[in-house]
């Protein structure tokens, strides 16, 4: 940290499945859980489909959270236990509510060559945990904020632009384009915790240095309003995510978020035994008629992930502390 503004530098993930693609992630980290209420962020591409083999994630489970998918380039496929058949494209959101439970796939689509962008997560808080799990798709207006400057408001509000996709805890994202050398002063609100994500160039966050793929936080106790941010000399493509700071503590293991190991547990156990255990034929779908239910019409090499094997020890809590910690097993989180 220097003058207040905390650099998090990424590391490569693997992100699910037997097709695995790499991801940069961010958060979690090891000096930082959430950015408000934001607790997950996973930066991915360019990558070239026909090296790669693009995105095929396989219906996994999620419970306690929202997810939050933005493209920069390519289309994503989304099917949900809901009976929910969508496309994510650039300049476009989706946001999947999880709440008691819910499964899902992620497939990148035929006509995609190049697949870039980022998987989000947000904890919600404990009193509305449990609520139904919805799915909401909106496509933000693209505004022009300052000179050599334009936004897009995929969740929140700011510069005048509301998204309509609901959420649980007071927060804003939103996608920021800068012309080499522009400047703009980010206006969220008093008392957010501030964190931008450099997707492409360079820019300065409050007068500290961002290189590609970093996030730079700005605390609330910091900045208690409007952030400066600056683009470098070959401009910059930044995600803005805020949020009021996050007061619970959770556990956070793999795809599941609960307030105890116990919670967590008994997630796993049930997605488990609503397959009993074991992929079924492929082409079916994960899940079945219990707590997540199923995705119909995944084709994949694999027709579920199966949750791996708890630790040996019992899963901590963390919160909103700057020093918090994490293990090994509760950085497996997967989208």
């Amino acid at each position: 940290m220097n003058d207040g503004v905390q650099v998090i530098v990424p590391r490569e993930v693997p992100l699910g499945g037997p097709r695995a693609m790499t991801v940069r992630r961010t958060l979690p980290a090891r000096e930082r859980s959430f950015v408000g209420a934001w607790c997950f962020v996973d930066h991915y591409g360019p990558d070239d489909v026909a090296e790669s083999g693009g995105m095929d994630v396989a219906p996994h489970p999620h419970c306690g959270l929202a997810t939050v998918s933005w493209l920069f380039s390519g289309e994503v496929e989304h099917r949900d236990s809901l009976g929910t058949v969508a496309v994510v494209r650039p300049g476009e959101v989706n946001l999947m509510t999880a709440g008691r439970g819910i499964s899902h796939s992620e497939v990148s689509t035929a006509g995609t060559s190049v697949i870039h962008g980022a998987q989000l997560w947000l904890v919600l808080p404990e009193a509305v945990a449990d609520v139904d799990p919805r799915f909401e798709h909106h496509e933000p207006e693209v505004l022009a904020v300052a000179p050599g400057v334009r936004a897009q408001v995929f969740v929140g509000s700011m510069w005048g632009s509301t998204s309509p996709v609901r959420v649980e805890s007071p927060l804003v994202g939103a996608e920021v384009v800068l012309e080499a050398g522009s400047a703009v002063h980010v206006p969220v609100a008093e008392g957010f915790e501030v964190s931008v994500l450099v997707d492409t160039g360079s820019v300065t966050l409050e007068g500290r240095d961002l290189a590609r793929a970093e996030l730079g936080v700005v605390p609330a106790w910091r900045q208690p309003g409007p952030v400066l941010l600056v683009a470098g000399p070959h401009g910059a493509r930044v995600l803005v995510l805020a949020g009021e700071p996050f007061g619970e503590d959770v556990v956070m293991w793999w795809n599941f978020i609960g307030r105890s190991h116990e919670e967590v547990a008994q997630a796993r156990e049930q997605w488990e035994a609503e397959t009993g255990g074991e992929a079924e034929d492929a082409g079916t779908g994960g899940g079945g008629a219990g707590r997540f239910g199923r995705v119909e019409g995944y084709a994949g090499p694999v027709s579920r992930i199966p949750a791996p094997a708890l630790p040996g020890v019992r899963l901590k809590a963390r919160g909103n502390r700057e020093t918090s910690g994490f293990s090994g097993a509760e950085a497996n989180a997967m989208s």
